[in-house]
């Protein structure tokens, strides 16, 4: 059984005392265009969101996981969207909130644990990522982790001053 504990982090699902944290996340501006976001949400939407949580990966077509450390302390989110169970496909997104948490192996472990929970508990055949080309930590960690750019999609977002470019990133279950 493959397990979403590893020996610096874990994974574990949304629970109503995340409300904040996700509200910060959020409503960072700065974070925005990491999701196409471009506009503030409420606490109400977000505690609807939460609320509505409990659906499976297979309901939702999505899994949001909050990435802890032992002492469970919340530094970061982990989602897999779009899943595909007919093609077993499906794409990864992580934030660490804190540049204190970033560059100290946490995205490392954390992605890892849900690349193998993606290919063994849900038996998928593949994982991708879109990754901006000025992201050179996510290109970096997701390379790092066996994904492959396969594409580049130009001037595919707007950052509100310039377009900005950006990579397809795959990993096949070999």
């Amino acid at each position: 059984m493959v397990s979403l504990k590893g020996k610096h982090i874990l994974l574990r699902a949304l629970e109503p005392e995340d409300l904040d944290f996700i509200y910060e996340i959020e409503n960072d501006e700065s974070l925005w265009e990491l999701s196409d976001t471009q506009t503030p949400y409420s606490r109400y939407l977000i505690k609807q969101y939460l609320e509505n949580a409990y659906q499976d990966i297979y309901e939702a077509k999505q899994l949001r996981l909050v990435i802890c450390t032992p002492n469970d302390c919340t530094i970061g989110l982990i989602d897999v969207f779009d899943f595909n169970i007919k093609n077993k496909r499906a794409g990864i997104g992580i934030l660490i909130k804190d540049k204190s948490n970033r560059d100290i192996g946490y995205g490392k472990e954390a992605l890892q644990l849900l690349v193998d929970y993606c290919f063994e508990a849900l038996h998928l055949h593949q994982v991708y990522a879109n990754i901006s080309e000025n992201n050179t930590a996510s290109l970096k960690l997701f390379k790092n982790n066996g994904f492959k750019t396969i594409g580049l999609k130009e001037d595919w977002s707007f950052d509100g001053k310039q377009f900005l470019n950006e990579y397809i990133l795959q990993r096949i279950n070999a």
